[in-house]
């Protein structure tokens, strides 16, 4: 199934902030995709939902902490 997302959110990846379009979701036994445009260059990428951070949003209250990103990378 895929879901567009009207609006688009905001969100942050391990490759910095995006605006995320789409969900694919393959059922039960896999994570869910996120496809978000970047907002550095425009490119589009896939992420696991593992991946994909709710952007702090101060007018609805969302996600006020900073946002620690990070990544299984050392």
């Amino acid at each position: 199934m895929i879901l567009q997302l009207d609006p688009s959110i905001l969100v942050n990846t391990p490759l910095g902030v995006g605006q995320a379009l789409f969900l694919i979701d393959y059922g039960m036994h896999q994570n869910t995709c996120w496809v978000v445009a970047m907002q550095e260059n425009g490119i589009i990428k896939h992420f696991d939902c593992n991946d994909v951070i709710l952007s702090t949003n101060y007018t609805y209250g969302m996600n006020l902490r900073k946002n620690n990103f990070k990544t299984s990378e050392k």
